[in-house]
């Protein structure tokens, strides 16, 4: 028996969602672009007829609805207040090293925020080639350009990509949690002399407070002066601040709440065993579907009303 629209539908959603992320940068925004594909799809009469292959079709579309929204998206972010980073993911279990190794870390913060420099078809063409291993002819038709010119996009953006990275050394996935779980407990205690030895001599710090919580306009750049935030913050709040290792973007970061509430998902890009940069999201909009999934994850590691 042939599936249904429906299913052939909830077969492909997972990877519309993954496209759609890495496209626009927003759980929010993605999940608005499937929904609309979804509409689409039921349009049609019989879409499991109407195309030889189904998915591609959803592929497309989804693709071009998510490259028509980013358009929109990055006049919205030039006028963002202050600084506009990614809306953070939570996983429940980090991923293996066979894992790590497959999606080359495609949906890391770092990735993300980087992704915002190109301009919306270069990073539909560059995600297709170099993360979804999509091939030029396929790129072109959902682009809508030759694959002469979907070539270029690719090319231009893998260089401007790796101008903007610079030089990186290669961390296991065991170093990072290693330096992350000091970090965390040198964050709790306020050990400024212990945050600073974790941190590279040119460390930056980016914070998205969207104008509705405090943050900086600006990169906070220096390791002793981001040691001496995270100094503050823990004279400030004492026993009131809590931090937990999480699974950001499927890598180890930190969740730190205050009172009991959710303040800031931190995420860390590391060069050998120091920290280089550090993306925090304090945006309350962007931190609600973090907050939430770690309610239910919480909820299933000691039972209901045990938090």
């Amino acid at each position: 028996m042939p599936a249904s629209p429906t299913d052939l539908f909830q077969a492909s959603r997972k990877r519309l969602q993954r496209i759609a992320y890495r496209m626009l940068g927003s759980t929010e925004e993605a999940e608005e672009v499937v929904q609309d594909v979804w509409l689409r799809w039921h349009e049609i009469h019989d879409p499991a007829a109407a195309f030889d292959k189904p998915e591609a079709w959803l592929v497309t579309t989804t693709t071009r609805l998510a490259i028509d929204r980013l358009r929109m998206a990055k006049v919205r972010r030039e006028q963002y207040p202050g600084l506009w980073l990614p809306e953070p993911q939570l996983s429940d279990s980090p991923p293996t090293p066979e894992q790590v190794l497959g999606r080359a870390d495609d949906i890391s913060m770092a990735f993300l925020f980087m992704l915002e420099r190109l301009a919306p078809e270069a990073r539909a063409a560059f995600l297709m080639r170099e993360v979804f291993d999509a091939d030029y002819d396929e790129v072109a038709s959902v682009i809508g350009k030759s694959e002469a010119a979907c070539r270029q996009l690719v090319h231009r953006a893998k260089k401007q990509l790796r101008e903007a990275e610079g030089p990186r050394q290669t961390v296991t996935p065991e170093t990072h949690r290693r330096v992350m779980e000091r970090f965390v407990a040198a964050m709790q205690t306020g050990d400024i002399a212990g945050l600073k030895s974790m941190l590279a001599p040119e460390a930056e710090l980016l914070g998205d407070g969207g104008g509705k919580v405090p943050s900086f306009g600006k990169p906070l750049e220096g390791a002793q002066r981001i040691a001496q935030l995270f100094f503050a913050s823990a004279l400030r709040y004492g026993e009131r601040q809590k931090i937990q290792l999480a699974v950001i973007n499927e890598t180890w970061g930190v969740l730190r709440f205050i009172d009991g509430v959710l303040e800031s998902a931190q995420a860390f890009e590391m060069a050998g065993d120091r920290i280089v940069r550090i993306h925090v999201q304090r945006n309350p909009d962007k931190l609600a579907r973090v907050g939430a999934a770690w309610r239910v994850m919480e909820e299933a590691r000691v039972g209901p009303g045990k938090t």
